[in-house]
């Protein structure tokens, strides 16, 4: 299970923007056809709308990521649980949340299908 939380860690990862934006092409494949999310503000986004402001943002984002652990709900479904926040210019940190992602193992690999974020203090 070691292997599956760093392989959906690294996929979730990407989503974050570490140093590149994903293309277009790339959030199609990551992004399951039925996937949805709630944002940590409770609004809810369809795959598309999803996949618009991802390629369409003019500044990456810096996100932390951490302490992720990962609960096998059947043989081709995982939820994955982590922590974050922003981080601002100025080291500040900002809109710390929980969350959690669905991943589903598909013909054409491991897709997010679900995510939600809550926020926290921090």
């Amino acid at each position: 299970m070691d292997d599956l939380l760093a392989d959906l860690t690294a996929l979730e990862t990407e989503l974050h923007h570490p140093g590149a934006t994903c293309t277009r092409a790339r959030l199609e494949h990551l992004l399951h056809p039925d996937f949805h999310e709630i944002g940590r503000s409770g609004t809810r986004y369809t795959r598309q709308t999803v996949i618009d402001f991802l390629t369409d943002r003019s500044s990456l984002p810096h996100v932390a990521a951490y302490d992720h652990r990962l609960e096998r709900l059947a043989d081709d479904v995982a939820l994955l649980h982590f922590a974050s926040h922003g981080i601002e210019g100025d080291g500040a940190r900002i809109h710390a949340a929980l969350r959690m992602s669905v991943w589903r193992r598909t013909a054409l690999g491991w897709q997010l299908h679900y995510h939600q974020g809550t926020p926290t203090a921090g």
